[in-house]
């Protein structure tokens, strides 16, 4: 469900246009994770004048009013995506940065069992699997690895 002027008010922000402008990014974006930097290119490219300032800005508002989550994948690149209400985990490709969402039953009641196991009571879990897409030129790169 797409985040309206009136969530944004009950998180406390103002309605401005780079909010707007970026939360749109955010929700209509083919690619669900996007840096600063690709919310600011694209910005640029449909015109609008917004400081790469700004974007930083919005997104960490955005992220601590609980509208975004930020990820750091291992290459030390963050990525925004809205908040999702079912969990899921990533697959994030080494060679092109691709990121793939998925689910798995199995794998959160293991992580679940892990956790009793060693007498934690188990919040949330960030899982993350690194590894090479399947696009040619990213085998290509695991083959010369």
């Amino acid at each position: 469900m797409p985040i309206s002027n009136q969530d944004l008010r009950k998180a406390g922000l103002k309605v401005t246009l780079p909010r707007i402008k970026i939360l749109e990014l955010l929700e209509n974006s083919r690619q669900h994770h996007l840096s600063a930097e690709d919310i600011y290119k694209t910005l640029l490219e449909q015109g609008e004048d917004v400081g790469l300032a700004t974007v930083y800005r919005v997104l960490t508002q955005f992220e601590a009013a609980g509208i975004i989550q930020r990820h750091h994948f291992e290459n030390n690149h963050s990525v925004f995506e809205i908040m999702q209400e079912e969990h899921h985990d990533h697959l994030v490709c080494q060679n092109c940065n691709k990121v793939v969402e998925f689910s798995n039953d199995v794998i959160e009641q293991e992580q679940h069992h892990v956790a009793e196991n060693y007498g934690f009571t188990l919040t949330g879990h960030s899982l993350n699997l690194y590894g090479y897409c399947d696009a040619a030129e990213c085998q290509e790169a695991l083959r010369k690895k």
